[in-house]
């Protein structure tokens, strides 16, 4: 969460700065100073005001593979390896060892594979866009939200002229011709050619926030599942094979991660004071990951760190537990569009208004903050969760690792005697 939570904290702070009510030497010590309490108010609500909503592609948090990294090869080899927008070509072929009917391959030996120019073809009639943050398997924070433009996977597999026998879906990104660094994902044929009751197409994905995506995003075509985990959509993307094969192969799969897990509902901090006065307000801002049972509240629990709690109730779910404010969809959503307006068409807004038709939108990122007063002197532990749109609190009904990380963060606070 490291882009997001630094640029909501740099935005807190300079407000605090502007407010002249901290002197500059003392913020760098402290994630977020809290004073008196008509100040904290004033300065937590243009502080969550000014937060930009979209992750700029320099700022998204990163996890890469490959050595080197496909990207970073000189501009001649990423021209030789099709990894630039003039010499890219995706192929759309069968598998031998799982046949499917399908009567046309993309292929590169057949002269047929899809370039770039064919891809944008497309584009001009089968174009979406869509909100989506980016959340790796195991890292149990967002690595970025991002607006994701592409043209529909099924839209280039239709071309085929498929007809039976097909289960699944491999896709393989670039791995510098090396069998060792293979990474590949797979989708059920199912999950290709249907979206789910208002979910968001598998893409063919080539812009990010209205820019062309660099190699460091995937670039010039990675694969994006809006309801999925990072792993699933796979970057420098070059081949896709249809198969009756009935399992998956994902590389993932080898290190004991579940595969099929869409995304979960879970809140985490971006701000919050680790010490503060008797009498001070305590402002605490966060983010939370809206995943496929939706989001209707966020809460946060703050607990005397010297009380025990019972073994047998290790989700806290009989504590004490208070609603945060969850955070209106803002009205700029920045990450380096023009005047930070999301382009018309994109999917999920109203087309006159340009407005969410829901809010929070699944699969995306909302903001949520509240502000706490009248706390003893004491120390204390302070936990954030979600409730989502089942009634649902985190980390269940999904509670396991390897699945997508979604354990109640937990952060220490000190009330000291003024």
């Amino acid at each position: 969460m490291t882009p997001i939570a630094r640029e909501h904290l740099e935005l807190t702070r300079r407000y605090f700065l502007k407010l002249g009510a901290a002197s500059a030497c003392a913020l760098p010590s402290l994630p977020l100073l809290a004073y008196d309490n008509a100040i904290a108010k004033e300065a937590l609500a243009a502080a969550i005001a000014k937060l930009e909503y979209l992750t700029t592609q320099d700022s998204f948090g990163t996890v890469e593979r490959g050595d080197p990294l496909p990207y970073t090869h000189p501009p001649e080899k990423l021209r030789e390896i099709g990894l630039v927008r003039e010499t890219w070509k995706l192929e759309v072929v069968g598998d031998p060892a799982a046949p499917p009917k399908f009567e046309a391959s993309l292929s590169r030996e057949l002269g047929t594979a899809l370039d770039w120019g064919g891809l944008m073809t497309l584009a001009e009639k089968h174009a979406v866009r869509f909100l989506k943050i980016m959340t790796c398997n195991n890292g149990g924070s967002p690595l970025g939200m991002g607006l994701w433009e592409g043209v529909p996977l099924r839209t280039v597999i239709w071309l085929t002229k498929p007809q039976a026998d097909i289960r699944r879906v491999f896709y393989y990104g670039y791995h510098n011709d090396d069998p060792k660094q293979l990474f590949q994902s797979s989708l059920p044929i199912g999950r290709v050619l249907e979206d789910p009751p208002g979910g968001d197409p598998v893409i063919l994905c080539y812009k990010l926030n209205g820019e062309y995506l660099s190699g460091k995003r995937g670039g010039p075509v990675r694969m994006i599942v809006p309801d999925a985990y990072g792993f699933k959509s796979v970057k420098w993307l070059t081949r896709v094979v249809l198969t009756n094969a009935p399992a998956a192969n994902d590389t993932y799969a080898s290190g004991n991660n579940d595969i099929d897990s869409q995304m979960k509902t879970f809140a985490r901090f971006v701000s919050r004071p680790a010490k503060v006065k008797v009498g001070e307000a305590v402002p605490v801002t966060g983010v939370a990951q809206v995943g496929i049972s939706g989001l209707t509240r966020v809460q946060y629990w703050l607990s005397p760190q010297e009380v025990e709690w019972p073994a047998d109730d290790p989700y806290f779910t009989k504590a004490d537990w208070k609603d945060a404010e969850l955070l209106a969809a803002p009205e700029s959503w920045g990450g380096g569009l023009t005047e930070g307006k999301l382009p018309a068409g994109t999917l999920g807004f109203d087309a006159a208004t340009g407005r969410p038709l829901t809010w929070p939108m699944r699969n995306t990122l909302a903001h949520w903050a509240v502000l706490i007063s009248g706390v003893a002197a004491g120390k204390y532990d302070l936990r954030c969760r979600t409730i989502d749109a089942n009634g649902i609190a985190q980390p269940l009904p999904r509670p396991f690792p390897k699945s997508g990380r979604n354990s109640i963060e937990q952060m220490p606070l000190t009330v000291e005697e003024g």
